[in-house]
């Protein structure tokens, strides 16, 4: 298989790369043409009340957690999981910035995840294309989601159509060589394992996709 191809990096190799890409992490939200307000709908999405607890799995440097946090109120809870103690840190500064108080920040593989409690919804934002083992991270993420919550991914993947055919080397390669991800990789039949029924937003031309899913009663 073309190096290029191969996304068969370890936790270990994540945690070591973001260490030099947390400082310039925002940056790529440019270079890979992130929709403005993709975030906030994201949240909306997980349809958070006031006095809800809600996880993010891999919330890097915090770029989410103003919008979880007012999703939830000062009565609510945010917990934010990553396993780069550099996105941690920036996380926590940005926290500390803003007087969030109501956010617990945990470095943590997602994959063995361990919470105080369960919670009312789980958002994976811009890090299923780059979790070595997603499934297994999906499985801890609802083993903690409240029955009648919902779990919601946003993450970007290849266009539509001819755009997606022509731009994939290129994508890909771009993908690889910074910041980890697998734009191939797509979380429909892992959450099927769990939910029957998924919904799926597209933007972009197809290059950004959230993705909901119900825990059942």
């Amino acid at each position: 298989m073309q190096d290029w191809m191969a996304f068969n990096h370890d936790l270990e190799t994540v945690r070591r790369h973001y260490r030099w890409l947390a400082p310039i992490y925002p940056f790529f939200e440019l270079v890979f043409l992130l929709p403005r307000g993709i975030r906030s709908k994201a949240v909306e999405r997980v349809g958070l009340s006031t006095g809800d607890k809600v996880l993010e799995i891999g919330c890097g440097t915090g770029r989410n957690l103003r919008y979880l946090s007012a999703a939830v109120g000062v009565s609510g809870r945010v917990y934010g999981v990553d396993y780069s103690e550099a996105m941690l840190r920036r996380a926590k500064s940005h926290c500390e910035k803003r007087g969030w108080h109501n956010i617990a920040l945990l470095q943590q593989d997602a994959a063995r995840l361990i919470l105080p409690e369960s919670v009312d919804g789980v958002l994976l934002s811009l890090c299923y294309s780059v979790l070595p083992n997603p499934r297994d991270v999906l499985a801890q993420a609802w083993k903690h989601l409240r029955p009648g919550k919902r779990l919601v991914i946003l993450d970007g993947k290849l266009a539509n159509g001819l755009c997606g055919r022509l731009s994939r080397p290129f994508v890909i390669w771009l993908s690889q060589r910074t910041i980890l991800g697998d734009p191939m990789k797509s979380p429909r039949q892992d959450l099927r394992e769990f939910a029957s029924t998924l919904e799926i937003e597209e933007f972009n031309l197809g290059t950004y996709y959230i993705c909901s899913a119900r825990k059942s009663v």
